[in-house]
């Protein structure tokens, strides 16, 4: 049932069309529903274009997420409308990219055989810059003491980006799943007061996945040439802090309760990036890289413990 976005009072209808002449494209021939109870529009959105949402959810206004998580995207069957299966495909092509290039410009190369940096072209970065120099130096690989163990650097360009498709499947699995589970289990008191209810799964991931589409913003890497490290942290952060909203929009609950669930999801997330670099023979300071917010978190411990004099 749709709801008022400005007060989440549930109305029958967003709009009432009282002529079929007109285009309703342009918003002739609409009349928008007025909300009994805050006697604004119920959601004036309907009118509006996706430039408007997309300016709107980049400034994380409220009404936007409730347009498109309850008037617009979310089902009564539970199941996910096709535009968010879509949304989190492109969503996950681009985290392979990004780890990638990020993993690439932190691993140390030899003055011999420096790394190039990967091509500003998502998903695929080229052959000749992966873990291994095959294509310009035979089958020599790159003699660095974090990547001469590492069962992924000898391996062909094909097989290191399914292995980046897997990782990236994997981590935003790991990100949904803890955040799925605390909010569809009905704890006592008083967990509850920490952890609210809510049994529309469905839902919870599309509210992560909308707020994720700041990992589109590397498409302006094709225009602007950016140092990507820095880049990639701003974006990783910026989709941290947009999921911490949505979730705080979609539930209700705050915003201590949503930064304490979206931290759970993180925490997962990180823990299974970094094992499974770790498990293919990537060191601990090109892991951190792979993962980019226990990469920071880390760097900003090194320089507090550097400050006061412990490290």
């Amino acid at each position: 049932m749709p709801i008022c976005i400005e007060c989440r009072y549930p109305v029958s209808t967003l709009y009432t069309t009282y002529s079929k002449a007109d285009d309703k494209a342009l918003g002739k021939g609409v009349r928008l529903t007025q909300c009994p109870r805050c006697k604004r529009f119920a959601d004036k959105y309907v009118e509006h274009d996706f430039v408007v949402l997309f300016i709107d959810l980049v400034l994380i206004k409220p009404q936007v997420y409730r347009h498109l998580l309850f008037n617009r995207l979310g089902r009564e069957d539970e199941r996910f409308d096709p535009s968010i299966v879509r949304l989190g495909i492109l969503l996950l092509l681009f985290d392979v990219y990004l780890t990638w290039a990020r993993i690439e410009k932190a691993t140390p190369a030899s003055p011999a055989l420096p790394l190039s940096p990967p091509p500003p072209l998502p998903p695929f970065p080229s052959g000749d810059s992966g873990f291994s120099n095959s294509s310009m130096h035979g089958n020599q690989t790159l003699s660095n003491p974090e990547s001469d163990n590492s069962i992924l650097a000898t391996q062909p360009i094909l097989l290191q980006y399914l292995f980046f498709l897997a990782l990236c499947t994997l981590e935003t699995v790991s990100f949904h799943a803890p955040i799925r589970t605390l909010l569809s289990t009905k704890f006592p008191r008083p967990i509850s007061a920490l952890i609210p209810h809510y049994p529309h799964l469905a839902l919870i991931s599309t509210a992560l996945l909308v707020s994720s589409f700041t990992k589109l913003f590397p498409l302006m890497l094709l225009v602007w040439n950016y140092d990507l490290p820095s880049s990639a942290s701003a974006v990783s952060w910026a989709v941290i802090i947009n999921n911490i909203a949505a979730l705080e929009i979609l539930l209700g609950c705050g915003y201590v309760r949503a930064a304490l669930l979206a931290a759970v999801g993180a925490v997962c997330r990180a823990g299974i990036g970094w094992g499974i670099l770790r498990a293919v023979g990537v060191g601990g300071g090109v892991a951190a890289a792979g993962v980019v917010e226990t990469g920071d978190l880390i760097e900003v411990w090194r320089t507090l413990m550097e400050t006061v004099g412990l490290g």
